[in-house]
This record gives structure tokens, sequence and C-alpha cells, in this order.
């Protein structure tokens, strides 16, 4: 359980002392704030927040101003927990000068203490000049959901012999250009295992299984929030859809009933002055 502030060298020092780095995403203050108080290593603020919390169909509809305002709620909320802020789509795929400029947004307007950037080898100019601007960046390899279009829906990556080897030799450009950990999302957990073994700085699965340097799930996920789809690497730690439903349904019986608001929810007044108004 993290009690102290949770930084880039905590990240480090995790990895060589075998401790598990946690992490959830987080996309508003009440939920960062509970988070943080449970002891969460880390708080994702993900692009991921365009289907949990905007209901779009991807993340590709995110924009910047979308992960700005997240990522300030979520940074009122944590106290210690270090707080990554995920880059959008086009937001660094133009020029590594807008590259710096919108991880620089994301520091200054966003207040999150690092940002995370997908792909490989083909962004390696912008993760290089983005650490040289003195902002920590995490990786993310295997299925990045940025390119969904390309993958031909979300699917996991690397059973392929080229695949496989493609995610190696990307973990390593990555860890070279400055990265300080690496996202690594639904591919087979020997290959993580590999690629963790591999590297000096940490790894953090998501549907990578058991050897990863630390887990991250989508909060929403993890709770048991949605009915309709959950994702095989997901486990469901509480059903609060369900509590939810019950709640509001009880809320909605209670009201058409007048059974709330009861005498303890009702303030009152005295009769000498209510005489006054009628």
């Amino acid at each position: 359980m993290n009690n102290k502030k949770f930084t880039v060298s905590s990240f480090l020092n995790a990895k060589k002392n075998k401790q598990v780095i946690s992490m959830l995403t987080a996309y508003d203050y009440s939920t960062a704030k509970t988070l943080d108080e449970a002891g969460v290593d880390s708080l994702l603020v993900g692009d991921s927040l365009g289907m949990v919390m905007l209901g779009y169909e991807n993340t590709l509809q995110v924009t910047m101003d979308d992960m700005i305002h997240h990522c300030k709620a979520v940074s009122r909320g944590a106290e210690n927990a270090m707080i990554i802020g995920d880059m959008p789509f086009l937001s660094y795929h133009i020029s590594v000068e807008e590259s710096i400029r919108n991880a620089g947004r994301l520091i200054q307007e966003g207040n999150v203490h690092a940002v995370k950037l997908e792909g490989g080898r083909e962004i390696i100019d912008k993760i290089k000049a983005i650490v040289k601007a003195q902002i920590p960046v995490v990786g993310h390899l295997g299925l990045t959901p940025q390119s969904v279009n390309i993958f031909g829906g979300f699917k996991v990556q690397g059973k392929s012999e080229e695949q496989a080897r493609k995610i190696i030799e990307d973990a390593l450009l990555l860890q070279e250009a400055g990265v300080f950990a690496i996202v690594l999302e639904c591919i087979p957990e020997r290959l993580s295992k590999l690629i963790t073994e591999k590297l000096d700085i940490p790894t953090i699965g998501i549907g990578a299984g058991r050897y990863c340097d630390g887990q991250v799930l989508v909060i929403q996920d993890m709770l048991g929030m949605y009915k309709n789809f959950t994702p095989k690497f997901v486990k469901q730690y509480t059903n609060l859809g369900q509590s939810i439903d019950g709640a509001v349904k009880k809320y909605l019986e209670e009201i058409s009933k007048r059974e709330f608001p009861s005498d303890e929810h009702v303030f009152s007044i005295k009769d000498e002055v209510l005489d006054k108004l009628y």
C-alpha cells in the first residue's frame, strides 16, 4: 500500500526490489481520491475515457482538451499516487515540436507527472524529444487502441514470430529512448515474461499475464460497471453495476410511494412562523 509520493524513482526501485506496481485508471476527482486513499501506486488517466466516460466507440475521438479536463480533476483528488496522462490520437503523430507542446500541456495544464504514448520505433524521435524536454514518458506496446483500425479490431498481438520479435525490439528501443516504464497490452503471457526479463525498466500488464512488474485495469471494468461486455483479461472484484441498479430501483420505488423523503430527511419550521405566511 502506497502511503508516500510514488515517483519515477519509485517505479524503478519497485522493479529492482521485485515489488509489484499497482495501477488503475481514473478519470474524475472522487474516484482518484478513493483510489489514492486505498493506496494505489499510480493512476492512469487513459484515453479510454472516450469509451467509458464519453460513450465513444473507441479512443480516436478523444482530444487534448478532453484529456486535460480529466487530468486536472484526477490531480485534485490524488495526493500520493503518480498520475500518468495518455497523449491522445494525433497529439504526437504530426511533428516533434507539436508532440513536445502537447506533452507539456498535459504536465502544465493537466498537472500529471508523466505522459504515455502508444507505439514503438515509429515514434522514437518523439519520445526522445519529450524526454529531453524533462517530461517523464511511459511507453505502450502490444494492442495499442489508437491503432484499432490497422489491427482490424481489439485483438491479441504478438502471437506470430514476426509480431513477437517486433514487440521485443520495440520495447528495447523504447527503453533506450528513455521511457521509465512500458505498458504491455493483450500479448501472450510468455512473451510479456520474456520482455520483462530483458528490460531494466518495469512493465505494466493489461491482458499480458502474471509476470509483468505491475498490473493495470480500467476501473469501470474491475468494479463490474457494465453488463454487456467483459474482456477475458478482466477480473471483476465487485458488481457495482448491479448494486447501482438495485439502489436506483429502490429510490424510484420509494419516491413513487412517497416513502422518501421521510421525517429524518426533512427540515422543520415553527408553527408560529408558518402561520404568518398564510
